[in-house]
């Protein structure tokens, strides 16, 4: 991981492939002078003479060769995204031309970019903070309004801000102890222990408010996993396809069809759910079904929620509600934790005899037609009582992020051993200790504690040209 940002970096911004237009980034002190080697303006403009934020109309040149006519946009220090210099070259989106482009930047004073490499250079320069840096990876992978959401805010800096004002104000405790510990012999006290004692415990609640955030931040951003299990042939699929409003499973009237997982992901109410289809959950001496069942417990295991599917003729034809009750039993059994949701299919053609039969031998009953549609909504609104959606719309702070979670638990740690100091009159040397701790932890999350080790792993899961 290159942290020097005295060179020209460039690489691809937009998605590789052909395109209307791709968009080639460059960055450092000489990007401007480097780019205007190559540039000649249809109308005869410098592009070092340019004001920062303009943008030229002209061609790329590669000695007496054209490559393309381009639109070159000029971002001056400290005015630009990773506040170095940056010029954006617009081309054509074919990908000959943006290889032949990048090409010959990189034959001439470039070096391709590394992943995120761009962001790390706006973390260097204080353009952002590590915690805003890692939300641009989120906002650039969210595939739902929620994580958008979630993503936005932590870029504008709700989180870094939370933190760095507890982290302030613990800062300023500790100063005043060590103050105290260079005056030990005259026994004086500058931390005012009763305010001391009110900072450690509002910053113990905020720390484990953000902490139980994380359940909610995690199924956010990952999705919710959800479980279609059932009989062989109930119409899992035609739900699955019912659910995604298109084509995306293999129906047929052939019983256990689906041999596999199939995985989908959709947005209700701004939440992402996967949708695990699975095979069905009979007894077989078909090997290669037998393996599907097995992948089917599997998939339980992982999923959130299980959607218990059951044909509402069959049942009611053949009377089998004890095999699903003891079905049902087992898995709650064996994963109590889960929420398990039945729902009774083919209610478009299902008799009200039919449903007061199962009304009166089973609970919690929800019926679908997996063919029609209807009830589709009604499942919908039922996933989306599994998640709890009260801190997204309350616009609370949100945890989503692995490396801030195991920070902030370590930081608690360290603030519960704090009180625990206090509590126990302990001398303010070993307080000192604790509390520099939690400020290490705290200062982990922004980048004001940072390493290359920590900057390496956090920007090589980046795209490159971000």
């Amino acid at each position: 991981m290159h942290t020097t940002t005295n060179d020209t970096i460039i690489a691809l911004a937009t998605p590789s492939g052909a395109g209307a237009i791709a968009v080639i980034r460059l960055s450092g002190p000489d990007a401007i002078l480097v780019a205007s080697n190559h540039f000649v303006s249809s109308y005869n403009k410098k592009l070092k003479e340019q004001k920062s934020h303009t943008i030229l109309l002209g061609n790329i040149i590669d000695g007496e060769r054209t490559l393309d006519q381009v639109l070159v946009s000029v971002f001056k220090n400290p005015n630009s995204y990773t506040g170095e210099n940056v010029v954006e070259i617009s081309c054509h989106g074919s990908p000959y031309i943006q290889q032949q482009i990048i090409q010959l930047f990189l034959r001439n004073d470039c070096r391709m970019a590394n992943a995120g490499e761009f962001t790390l250079r706006a973390f260097l320069n204080g353009k952002m903070d590590l915690s805003q840096a890692e939300a641009v990876a989120d906002l650039i992978s969210s595939e739902n309004e929620a994580s958008h959401q979630i993503a936005m805010q932590q870029m504008r800096g709700g989180f870094s801000n939370e933190i760095k004002s507890l982290r302030e104000q613990l800062l300023n405790f500790a100063s005043l102890i060590e103050l105290e510990l260079d005056f030990a012999e005259e026994d004086v006290e500058f931390a005012d222990r009763s305010a001391f004692i009110a900072l450690v415990n509002k910053i113990a609640v905020v720390l484990k408010g953000l902490i139980d955030s994380f359940a909610v931040g995690n199924v956010i951003k990952n999705g919710i996993p959800v479980a279609i299990v059932g009989e062989p042939n109930v119409g899992k699929s035609t739900l699955l396809n019912a659910l995604l409003n298109e084509e995306r499973a293999i129906v047929s009237e052939i019983a256990g069809t689906t041999r596999d997982t199939i995985e989908d992901e959709i947005s209700i109410g701004g939440i992402g759910f996967r949708f695990i289809d699975t095979a069905g959950i009979r007894e077989t001496k078909d090997v290669v079904e037998s393996i599907g069942i097995k992948k089917t417990f599997e998939k339980i295991e992982q999923a959130q929620v299980v959607l218990f599917l059951v044909d509402g003729l069959q049942l009611f034809q053949e009377n089998t509600i004890g095999t699903l009750k003891v079905e049902i039993e087992k898995i709650k059994n064996k994963y109590p934790l889960k929420a398990t949701v039945l729902l009774i299919n083919k209610l478009d053609i299902l008799s009200d005899e039919a449903k007061s039969n199962f009304s009166k031998q089973l609970n919690n009953i929800n019926y679908i037609s997996a063919k029609t549609g209807e009830g589709v909504e009604a499942l919908k609104n039922k996933l989306l009582e599994f998640v709890n959606t009260g801190a997204l719309r309350n616009n609370e702070t949100i945890v989503t992020n692995t490396r801030h979670y195991d920070s902030l638990l370590k930081a608690l740690e360290a603030i519960q051993k704090v009180q625990f100091g206090i509590d126990e009159e302990l001398p303010s040397d070993l307080m000192a200790i604790d509390v520099k701790d939690a400020l290490y932890h705290l200062g982990e999350i922004t980048g004001q504690v940072t390493n290359d080790e920590l900057l390496g792993n956090i920007f090589a899961n980046f795209c490159i040209g971000k």
